[in-house]
């Protein structure tokens, strides 16, 4: 069987507990008989695990969990681009590159369920997007580097406000009906017998602004505008917004939304479930308000607190202020500018990062949010993974964090040092150290 370029390999694309974009994959939406099969039984083998009573218990703990009702913590591991080193390419049966993506999604969740082992819920469901692109912020975003997930620099496309401000505007969807109802339908032909096939579509990951800003300006100019033009930051962070509430609103305008609880990623690390969504009276029509929302804004982490305060927390509050629960945080310490983070609405879950005070968790967090507790990746990222190192670090974080309403995230993983025993034993590590101190 001929293998697929990894570079262009379409499957090999990885997003935080979820399927790639898939509107470019150059498929003919028409697979081979033997490719066919290979998706059927892997479909089955979903459905099997999905119907097991462990899944049914886990989606509970998750529930009590994101509702506070529990102590009881979490874990959760997304190896992210590790995947295409426990899943390699050659490993893929299917040859269609759309068939090559739906294979991979399907064995992740037999990976996660047979060999991971944290707590994510393997669900019944085949999940399918909307292809649709998107018109941009109006400027031709140049990215130099970034390939097989590496490091990039953006080339800045707003050289002088003056002169590029007014270049810029909201982004418009455009769907591409046809492609996306034969996406549907095949799905339905495939896995209709077998799994749940839905209509769901990620339409984003972070609605924080800072990272479409940075796109548009570039990391330096971005970090110094908030000292030589302070104005131009608020101009820009408002039409930004703008833009991120418009697009809320044509979406829900449209019933183009999608309930993002149960076992949907939310946030930077955890699943959606909970019975304080959708709110009572909901009539089926998705609106912000019955999802959970989502900011960070980890491009600012070296700014002053009081920045951060002034330039990006009142753009993220109108934001936030529109969904039923909320989500803060990723790479960012949270505990600097926790006196404005916790004036957000409805907040519920808060990244706890590696650069984070962990000791203030049981403080300044306690009962009334969740501690989404995220361990340094770097140690699974060698090819000899140290377990002495990854003890102590999960020992530390379970310790520190103690007294807290904790889950334990391990992602952002760029490698797993070519070895997928360092994911599976890394949550093995983490359970220990939760049992020796939770009991």
């Amino acid at each position: 069987m001929a293998i697929l370029d990894e570079k262009k390999d379409v499957a090999a694309q990885q997003t935080a507990a979820g399927m790639p974009d898939v509107k470019s994959t150059g498929s003919n939406f028409h697979f081979e008989k033997d490719e066919i099969e290979t998706l059927r039984t892997l479909a089955k083998q979903v459905a099997e695990i999905a119907a097991r009573p462990e899944m049914a218990q886990k989606a509970k703990l998750w529930t009590a969990h994101n509702d506070l009702k529990t102590t009881q913590p979490v874990v959760f591991i997304d190896p992210e681009n590790g995947w295409n080193e426990i899943i390699t390419p050659d490993m893929l049966r299917c040859r269609d590159n759309l068939a090559r993506v739906w294979e991979m999604h399907l064995r992740k969740q037999i990976f996660w369920a047979e060999h991971m082992r944290d707590d994510k819920v393997i669900e019944p469901y085949f999940d399918v997007p909307y292809s649709y692109s998107d018109t941009g912020w109006g400027l031709n975003v140049v990215k130099l580097g970034g390939q097989n997930g590496g490091s990039y620099i953006v080339k800045q496309a707003i050289e002088d406000y003056e002169e590029d401000f007014e270049k810029v505007h909201h982004p418009e969807f455009i769907i591409d009906w046809e492609e996306s109802g034969r996406i549907m339908a095949l799905a339905q032909e495939i896995f209709g017998d077998i799994l749940i096939v839905r209509r769901k579509t990620a339409w984003w990951w972070t609605l924080g602004m800072c990272w479409d800003y940075i796109d548009l300006r570039g990391l330096e100019d971005f970090m110094c505008d908030f000292i030589l033009e302070p104005e131009w930051v608020h101009r820009m962070m408002n039409l930004l917004c703008n833009g991120k509430l418009k697009m809320l609103d044509f979406l829900e305008q449209h019933d183009l939304l999608s309930i993002n609880t149960g076992g949907t990623y939310v946030g930077s690390g955890g699943f959606g479930y909970t019975e304080e969504l959708p709110l009572a009276g909901f009539d089926g029509h998705v609106t912000t308000r019955n999802m959970w929302g989502f900011c960070e804004s980890q491009e600012t982490v070296s700014i002053n607190p009081d920045m951060y305060g002034e330039f990006i927390f009142p753009y993220h509050q109108k934001i936030m202020s529109r969904f039923g629960l909320n989500c803060y945080g990723c790479c960012e310490p949270y505990d600097p500018r926790w006196k404005y983070i916790k004036q957000f609405p409805r907040l519920r879950r808060v990244s706890v990062s590696p650069w984070a005070d962990w000791k203030a968790v049981p403080e300044v967090l306690g009962k009334n949010y969740i501690a989404s507790v995220k361990p340094n990746p770097t140690p699974l990222a060698t090819p000899y993974m140290d377990e002495d190192v990854v003890r102590a670090d999960c020992r530390r974080a379970v310790e520190e964090t103690y007294g807290g309403v904790c889950e334990f995230i391990m992602k952002d993983n760029n490698t797993l040092g070519g070895d997928a025993r360092h994911a599976t034993r890394w949550v093995e590590i983490m359970r220990e150290e939760i049992d020796r101190v939770y009991g």
